[in-house]
């Protein structure tokens, strides 16, 4: 799967997945016979103990996920979900007794430790073990069905292709009837995982009731400092900021393409077919660029080709991301990163290519899992990589409880963040790139291949968690999974399925993320704050010009309120670390919009006369 922005379920969603101690400490084993009142001290004394035994729990069932994940076979999953049963049974058990302190005056850590520790399951199990070991069986098969996925022709005779290889179709192909196939191919791997996902949601929504939440969808909406209508309500506020540049891309890239394809093909007027934006999922469009550049003929940059000509391998592009960070000032990364990464795909086994960052001990034991390949996109996913790996760096140090980004969205911002300062001039001064010619042609054609990336994903970026929300809250019944799905498609997008789509078909189980359990509204919020975040650290470097002209490489002004705020973990509440880095408590998308205000004009003047919206 690709992660050019995002493309990561980093693995930071195991901490945000459990809440659990040591099966040894036997907290919460006898919830009834533990006593009435508790005090200040016992609170603190209860974090400490439910500090190290999540650190136990939780690195096992890391250590586990790992051997899963590049080595994917029945025993491993098995294995890790045995580990994701001990941890499920702990946090259940230590997430009632930290309900005995509500009311007790407690030092506000303590307290922020414990309102933690209830919100901190994104996969909440029922109490009864018999479900618990249901859940943790299907989660790991769920996922263990993506990552072996494959299709292997209408006739099943070969011969077969997995994601890789079906999404390079997407990628590279023209051919209206080739890219179908392979759209349709991809969706042959979910539709099993569709009563194994009613399940899921059935025992998730059990386990969330019993910590004292409705559903599942409150308790994930609940954890924004803040109440989960409010929190909906800022998605909806942040969305509505960035539709009108979302809506005239879209305008301009279904006039491409209906004048490429034919408007038999591709309507002039209405949504677009998903299996024609270059992407499995229709969530990036980067790769259609050829056919929507505004500039033709106009010299253009070729990092790919660049990056082949300057002979950069995996461990080169590990090397350059990291030298990022380190030119800002931010520690070089641990030996044993080098020594135990997955940096390429192996050819003797299974594994899951998609891109993640991993602590695995919680203690410093940093970890990339990539199967990297030598062109642009990858070495924006591996600066992206890098920045939770540096998050996790600068607060490994802080109870486990703590350790996680101020919410997801700034997990996934800090790199795409930094990824920003990917300019022609740094690629210029790391040698990757000749003189780059600079006009106003060629800003427009550069910010048209950001915007295909960035842009073309918000709504989708959105429009995930809604389809889960609404699954969990029960506002969409699992006989309408499927319809409810391409709803949102249509309404958020404008994209539509290619050919009919039934409930015979489970289509949000081909995006890793709703089988593999990932919260997804963090990738929204990290494409609103990475401009957030990089606006204020460019303001800290001194920088005079247009926005998309900043890159903070090299500067330990930006480097340093980079790091304040990576030190805070998730030890105060998120407004608290958005101010540290740049003085507002309130997530905004001005910033982006300010970035592509070059392409917003160019749009705007292409779509005079086009009715634009769907």
């Amino acid at each position: 799967m690709k992660r050019t922005s995002l493309l990561s379920a980093s693995f930071l969603a195991l901490p945000l997945a459990l809440g659990c101690p040591s099966a040894q400490s036997g907290a919460g084993d006898d919830a009834n016979a533990a006593p009435a009142i508790k005090t200040p001290a016992e609170a603190k004394t209860f974090v400490e103990r439910v500090n190290k035994d999540l650190k136990e729990l939780w690195t096992d069932w890391s250590r586990a996920e790992w051997v899963k994940s590049t080595y994917i076979i029945d025993d491993t999953e098995l294995l890790a979900a045995r580990a994701n049963e001990r941890q499920l049974e702990y946090a259940g058990k230590a997430i009632k007794e930290a309900t005995r302190f509500n009311g007790i005056d407690v030092d506000p850590a303590v307290r922020r430790q414990l309102d933690l520790l209830r919100r901190s399951q994104t996969m909440p199990a029922p109490s009864d073990a018999a479900k618990r070991k249901e859940l943790t069986e299907i989660a790991a098969k769920m996922e263990g069905i993506y990552g072996k996925g494959e299709y292997c022709g209408a006739d099943q005779k070969g011969p077969c292709r997995d994601l890789i290889q079906l999404s390079k179709v997407l990628a590279e192909s023209r051919d209206y009837e080739a890219t179908l196939e392979a759209w349709k191919g991809w969706r042959t791997i979910s539709p099993s995982m569709r009563p194994m996902y009613q399940r899921f949601v059935e025992l998730t929504n059990e386990g969330a009731k019993e910590m004292g939440f409705a559903n599942l969808a409150e308790l994930w909406k609940s954890n924004y400092d803040m109440t989960p209508d409010a929190f909906e309500a800022e998605t909806d506020r942040l969305w509505n900021q960035v539709k009108p540049l979302y809506d005239q891309l879209h305008c301009e890239v279904r006039a491409r393409l209906s004048k490429h394809y034919g408007a038999d093909k591709v309507a002039p007027e209405g949504m677009i077919p998903a299996h024609l934006l270059g992407n499995m999922w229709a969530q990036e469009w980067a790769k259609i660029y050829p056919l929507v550049e505004p500039y033709k003929g106009q010299a253009s940059i070729d990092v790919t080709k660049a990056l082949v000509k300057a002979k950069f391998d995996h461990m080169k592009m590990v090397k350059t991301a990291e030298g990022f960070f380190t030119s800002m000032g931010l520690d070089p990364l641990p030996p044993t990163f080098w020594e135990r990464s997955m940096f390429v795909q192996p050819k003797d086994r299974k594994v899951v290519c998609h891109a993640s960052a991993w602590d695995v001990t919680f203690s410093n034991d940093l970890r990339l899992k990539m199967c990297i390949k030598i062109d642009a996109e990858d070495l924006i996913t591996v600066h992206h990589e890098l920045g939770h790996h540096y998050y996790f760096m600068y607060y490994h140090t802080l109870p486990v409880l703590f350790q996680n980004g101020a919410n997801d969205g700034f997990h996934e911002a800090i790199g795409d963040a930094v990824a920003l300062s990917i300019t022609p001039s740094y690629l210029k001064k790391i040698g990757v790139l000749g003189e780059v010619p600079k006009n106003e042609k060629n800003l427009v054609n550069l910010q048209m291949q950001d915007a295909l990336e960035k842009i073309a994903f918000l709504p989708f970026g959105k429009l995930i968690d809604q389809w889960r929300w609404d699954v969990f809250s029960g506002k969409t019944a699992p006989a309408d999974y499927n319809k409810a799905w391409w709803a949102l498609r249509e309404k958020y997008q404008g994209v539509k399925a290619p050919v009919e789509r039934t409930e015979a078909d489970f289509d949000p189980g081909a995006k890793y993320h709703v089988p593999a359990n990932v919260p997804y509204t963090r990738y929204f919020l990290a494409r609103v704050l990475q401009f957030q975040f990089h606006k204020a650290m460019c303001q800290a470097a001194g920088h005079q010009g247009p926005l998309h002209e900043c890159s903070v490489y090299g500067n330990r002004a930006a480097g340093e309120k980079l790091e304040a705020m990576l030190k805070l973990g998730q030890s105060k509440p998120w407004p608290e670390a958005l101010e540290a880095m740049t003085g507002s408590k309130e997530m905004d998308a001005s910033a982006l919009v300010e970035y592509f205000q070059p392409l917003m004009k160019y749009l705007e003047e292409q779509n005079k006369g086009r009715k634009c919206g769907w």
